[in-house]
């Protein structure tokens, strides 16, 4: 019953049962996934399981071991009536045949304080188990609802029991800026809070009059990146440019293209503030990535490059001189030689840039990774174009989006994405050839937080769907959805003994509804037209 389905699952006769007697044993180099494993199975069994390097004479143990020769994330478990055995091809392959370990014994021990009279058994069997890609991820909006940081530790920690390896952290927009940059301190005395949200999806939909905002400071970066990276996820930082900085510019209203002063935004959608192309602004974010390559050891570094309406540079004096000076024929090769200075500056600190697939409209500078959200046009366009992708289609992972045509699904936006539809994503477009296929890192989950405004929220749109998502990117072979379901019923006590609010397969509780509350639902005809249109200028 694991989930991600694993690659080969034998079982044999009898079962392992932790008690007073188990031990976990592990080289040195394995030592913290050790303490992991013991930190994790202490609360609800109440066990000690000292962890200690191996000795031939131990006798009941739970035996981590680094074999070389199998993959870097590959496992195999062995469970025998004596022992447990966890051999991976690195820390990361050990790390997860443990979650495998716990996924084989009773839900409960998912939760932290002791369950009595529960019985700690471990059938015996062989799981062989690698991933399909080497991307498997979660994009976070914690720009327009912020998640507190104790939260986000729970959520890193979810993702990692689905074997995702890398969030991608939305931590910049016009809503908000959440990242604490010591030589700009207004970014986030300013920028971190704003007045009021919208209420709802609609156009004119009203402000709820209530005040939002939160930042993460440098130590809490520093702690949630260790945090991830002991459960082997890589935490990609995303700061949005030159579209979605308004929060940026009301903080610093010089790094916009004039007129009067500007607050947080308090809408949501694309807006047409976006910053001016001085030298002094690029100055001013090779800084701010300069702190953040600091904080964040990720070889990608995002920079947005997302929905940048242009009206206000064609309309500025000095943003046509500056163009003229430069040599550039029109806004959208400005906007790529903005992004290309940043990314040669991102290439100085020895990382690579990570941009939505709007970029593809102009150059893209080589190294760049794309993300291809408006469907799949950008995957394909970027693999042949030599660049690797990270495939995250709207209609396929975007988790926003409302899960049913229920009456009572909470802002209803878009199309409807199923949980069937989520098993479904396919993250390499079928007609490209092997050499364009091997450009597709993986894929990954957009969770974008407008009408999220708690933790709980959040559960209720990302689960179960993104264990839906986490098998299509990890598991190898031909999907079946029904023995999915079958395993994801068994799964569900998992996530209801650590607490995730998920929604239910019949439809959201009364708790989970929002009625009154606007959304905007569309057709799929009228959002293909929709998605078809934005790539107009990438096909090709």
């Amino acid at each position: 019953m694991l989930l991600p389905r694993a690659t080969s699952v034998r079982t044999d006769e009898g079962e392992f049962l932790l008690g007073e007697s188990t031990v976990i044993t592990a080289s040195r180099k394995l030592t913290a996934t050790a303490l992991w494993l013991q930190s994790t199975l202490r609360p609800a069994t109440a066990l000690l399981l000292p962890a200690g390097p191996f000795h031939p004479a131990t006798r009941h143990s739970i035996t981590l071991e680094v074999r070389p020769e199998l993959g870097d994330e590959e496992y195999c478990l062995t469970v025998t009536p004596q022992t447990v055995l966890i051999e991976g091809g690195s820390p990361a392959g050990v790390f997860y045949g443990c979650q495998a370990l716990l996924q084989l014994l009773p839900p409960a021990v998912h939760r932290r304080a002791r369950v009595s009279g529960q019985r700690w058994a471990v059938p015996a069997v062989t799981v062989r188990d690698e991933p399909r890609f080497r991307w498997r991820g979660v994009m976070l909006d914690v720009a327009r609802h912020f998640m507190p940081k104790h939260d986000l530790l729970r959520f890193i920690d979810l993702l990692a029991m689905h074997r995702l390896n890398t969030l991608h952290l939305h931590l910049t927009d016009d809503q908000g800026w959440r990242v604490e940059i010591l030589r700009h301190r207004r970014l986030t005395e300013v920028g971190s809070w704003r007045r009021e949200s919208q209420l709802g999806a609609q156009d004119g939909a009203p402000g709820d009059g209530r005040p939002h905002g939160g930042y993460y400071t440098q130590a809490d970066i520093r702690e949630i990146v260790a945090y991830a990276a002991e459960r082997h996820i890589t935490v990609v930082p995303e700061i949005d440019v030159p579209g979605h900085s308004q929060a940026a510019i009301a903080a610093y209203p010089e790094l916009g293209v004039g007129g009067p002063a500007r607050e947080v935004h308090t809408r949501w959608g694309v807006n047409p503030n976006i910053l001016n192309t001085e030298e002094s602004t690029l100055d001013f974010y090779r800084g701010v990535l300069d702190e953040i390559t600091d904080l964040f050891p990720s070889r990608f570094v995002g920079i947005g490059g997302d929905e940048c309406p242009k009206d206000q540079w064609r309309a500025d004096p000095r943003t046509q001189e500056l163009m003229r000076e430069r040599g550039l024929a029109d806004e959208t090769q400005l906007q790529s030689w903005f992004i290309g200075r940043l990314g040669e500056h991102l290439a100085t600190r020895g990382r690579r840039m990570f941009a939505w697939d709007d970029v593809l409209e102009g150059p893209v500078p080589p190294g760049t990774a794309v993300a291809s959200w408006r469907g799949m046009t950008g995957a394909r366009t970027a693999a042949r174009r030599g660049h690797d992708v990270v495939s995250c289609p709207d209609d396929q992972v975007y988790l926003d989006y409302r899960q049913s045509e229920h009456p009572d699904e909470p802002i209803p936006f878009a199309v409807p994405l199923t949980l069937q539809e989520a098993y479904g994503f396919e993250p390499v477009p079928d007609d490209l050839t092997a050499h364009e296929a091997a450009h597709i890192l993986g894929g990954q989950a957009n969770i974008w937080t407008e009408h999220m405004d708690s933790p709980r929220t959040v559960d209720y749109y990302a689960f179960p769907r993104l264990c839906a998502i986490a098998e299509a990117l990890w598991s190898t072979g031909a999907r079946d959805f029904d023995d999915f379901r079958t395993r994801l019923a068994a799964h569900l006590p998992r996530l209801e003994a650590i607490g995730v609010e998920y929604r239910p397969e019949t439809g959201p509780l009364p708790w989970q509804t929002r009625p009154g509350i606007e959304g905007k639902p569309s057709t799929r005809l009228e959002w293909a037209a929709f998605i078809d249109d934005l790539v107009t200028h990438i096909k090709g």
